[in-house]
């Protein structure tokens, strides 16, 4: 069976990070599973997401623009899922993007938000279900 197993992010700063994705990454069904110094792992659905630093980092600033991976985006049962996440971001270290399109910046069938955090890594949380 094909799937994905995990995905491993490499933050500069584990403090800041260990706040703003452990909000998003709870408020959107992952459980953490293991934390150390350096990092913690969050599991859902049979794969992980593993967030941390090393000390072989080439450079200490994420962007997005560059060649990698653009986002990661969630999925949440509903419309009403995503607008609380969306309204509850702010106060977690998170800041809307496209809002002058939400909740559809991805085309009228597609009900989503996007954030993005202080390090610049961008997040998309998708409602499965429509209004």
């Amino acid at each position: 069976m094909a799937g994905l197993h995990h995905v491993e992010l490499w933050v500069s700063d584990q403090g800041s990070a260990r706040e703003d994705w452990a909000w998003l990454l709870a408020r959107v069904g992952f459980e953490r599973a293991d934390q150390w110094d350096r990092g913690e792992s969050w599991h859902a659905n049979g794969a992980y997401l593993t967030v941390t630093t090393s000390p072989t980092l080439a450079h200490d600033v994420h962007d997005r623009r560059r060649p990698g991976i653009n986002h990661l985006a969630f999925e949440v049962p509903t419309a009403g899922d995503v607008d609380a996440i969306m309204a509850e971001a702010p106060s977690h270290g998170w800041s809307p993007l496209y809002h002058d399109r939400y909740p559809n910046a991805g085309g009228p069938d597609h009900y989503a938000g996007w954030l993005e955090n202080a390090a610049g890594f961008k997040a998309e949380v998708v409602a499965t279900h429509r209004p």
